[in-house]
């Protein structure tokens, strides 16, 4: 029988010890691990009503007054904290809803500075309730708003903050500026902590239930193009910076890419070595190091195919180096690097958004741009598409410079360049002039019936011998055999044909681009390949 009770109690006494140290962690140390409320330092119930603190305020203020309870100092300045706290409407309100409480630091400083002092010696109050200027506040939402402002395709960058905050007071112009920044690719609106329920929708949650900030007031949140719930909002986590915020709004929210910053050492080697050919090189200099703005890295993005882009911190010791290799005498400057041998185009000062796109669109390309798949038909030289003149334009020509990347194509680009400025200028020249053919051709070029443009042969080999059929391309196309390169300029016509239905197409191949539907080319080629010298009046 013994035995028995013995062996019942052996068996139930490891379960019941767990239960015991559960119960213990949960009711004993796990509260102690928490800090006490302002609430528990006044010894009332959590969210008591302003009266309530009030009232246990006064009922431990007799009892000091009287001499039957005498607070440490530490005591004092606690008690006395959570009462200023607890008695302003708004710093309760963000205290119980939010546990938002960012005049701590003010607690620590008076106990600090008051220890070993009586506590009636403690000047009172401890903190000041004055208001900040809540006049930089704009395009604040209401719940009325909430729900039609996600009828704008645009995102969505919201800052939560308290009209009674000063954090969010000092923030206001670096707020001011990010607005500025996104002006035109996002929208800006501000929600104060009043509006408890889209404040809540807002904010994270506790395992208690608690809404919470976590790094404060103020706080950002960003809502995709696209996104109009709470699953898909970012928050913003770094530093309230201007830079900080912009980088982070363009890159996690708006998915722009970075522009990075080179040195003077590594500008050349890792920006203008490693750019492709074909590209336009885009150099800002800034006197800040800010980042680039939205407006610049959406160009990155939109203009990919044109131009790349680098950004350079300026100093005035290394003055003289951006002077002698790209004219830049200070910052701001806006630098764009087009074809081989031709000079840096500089723009000096400050620029608005408007005129550095406008700028940008009037210098995407090379002044001799290279002929691509994708620019193709934008330069009139695709059998497929029309002349840069009008679908109406019967004929029109291409005149197309191939070769290898290295000195001897890039001194003929420079020709090539010059070539097409004689040809500009000459088509102002009079009708009657004694060179036909030259006056010809520039009017060709000025109504837009003649391009000019390059290829690399190596690259864009197939291209290369679709024209160039002949037993010496290897001197021009494909990959480098010999340590010459011969770069050779050949003329595309393109004719119109009358009907799709009687259209006869002249193929050597495939598609040059080796577009492989099966249809009916809107204009026939024929090419012939230049042989003369490298002078600009025989070309």
């Amino acid at each position: 029988m013994a035995g028995d009770y013995a062996a019942r109690i052996k068996a139930y006494a490891v379960p019941l010890i767990l239960f015991s140290l559960a119960m213990l962690y949960q009711l004993v140390l796990l509260p102690r691990s928490f800090p006490p409320s302002h609430y528990d330092v006044l010894g009332i119930k959590t969210y008591g009503s302003i009266e309530d603190v009030k009232e246990a305020y006064e009922n431990l203020e007799s009892k000091w007054n009287s001499g039957l309870e005498v607070p440490t100092t530490t005591e004092f300045i606690k008690i006395r904290y959570a009462y200023e706290i607890l008695t302003n409407p708004i710093w309760k309100r963000n205290y119980d809803v939010f546990g938002i409480d960012e005049q701590l630091h003010v607690l620590e400083k008076v106990s600090q500075q008051s220890a070993g002092e009586n506590f009636s010696n403690i000047v009172l109050p401890l903190l000041h309730a004055d208001a900040p200027d809540t006049d930089d506040a704009f395009n604040v939402i209401t719940s009325k708003d909430f729900q039609s402002m996600f009828q704008d395709p645009k995102p969505w960058l919201i800052q939560v903050y308290s009209s009674s905050s000063n954090r969010c007071a000092q923030f206001a112009n670096s707020w001011k500026r990010i607005a500025a920044l996104l002006n035109g690719i996002a929208n800006i609106g501000m929600v104060e902590l009043g509006e408890t329920q889209i404040a809540a929708y807002l904010a994270e949650r506790k395992p208690t239930g608690q809404f919470f900030f976590r790094n404060g007031l103020p706080s950002l949140v960003a809502f995709p193009s696209g996104c109009k719930t709470s699953n898909c909002l970012i928050r913003f986590q770094g530093e309230l910076s201007v830079d900080a915020v912009i980088d982070w709004f363009s890159t996690a929210v708006l998915n722009l890419p970075r522009i990075f910053y080179y040195s003077k050492e590594s500008l050349g080697p890792r920006f203008l070595a490693k750019s492709s050919p074909h590209k336009v090189r885009v150099i800002y200099f800034s006197k800040t190091g800010e980042r680039a703005t939205p407006v610049m890295r959406q160009a990155a993005k939109d203009y990919w195919n044109y131009a790349t882009f680098a950004c350079v911190l300026w100093r005035e010791e290394e003055f003289s180096i951006w002077w002698t290799t790209f004219r830049v005498e200070s910052a701001p400057a806006i630098v764009f690097l087009k074809d081989p041998g031709l000079k840096p185009l500089v723009y000096h000062g400050s620029v608005n958004d408007s005129w550095f796109l406008d700028v940008l669109k009037q210098n995407k390309q090379q002044e001799l741009p290279q002929l691509r798949s994708l620019t193709s038909k934008e330069l009139g030289c695709d059998a497929r598409g029309y002349s840069r003149a009008g679908h109406d334009t019967l004929t029109w020509y291409c005149a197309i410079l191939a070769g290898r990347l290295g000195p001897e194509l890039d001194s003929m680009r420079e020709t090539m360049r010059r070539v097409q400025e004689t040809l500009l200028k000459s088509s102002e020249l009079k009708a009657d002039s004694e060179d036909e053919h030259s006056i010809t051709a520039a009017v060709a070029l000025r109504n837009k019936r003649l391009s000019l443009s390059w290829i690399d042969g190596e690259v864009q080999k197939n291209y290369c011998f679709f024209y160039l059929n002949v037993e010496n391309s290897y001197e021009t196309c494909g990959p480098r055999r010999v340590p010459t390169d011969v770069p050779r300029l050949f003329i595309v016509r393109y004719e119109k044909n009358a009907t799709k239905d009687t259209a006869m197409v002249e193929k050597k191949a495939k598609s040059i681009w080796e577009f492989h539907q099966q249809e009916v080319d809107p204009a026939a080629q024929l090419s012939v390949t230049y042989n003369g010298s490298a002078e600009i009046s025989e070309v």
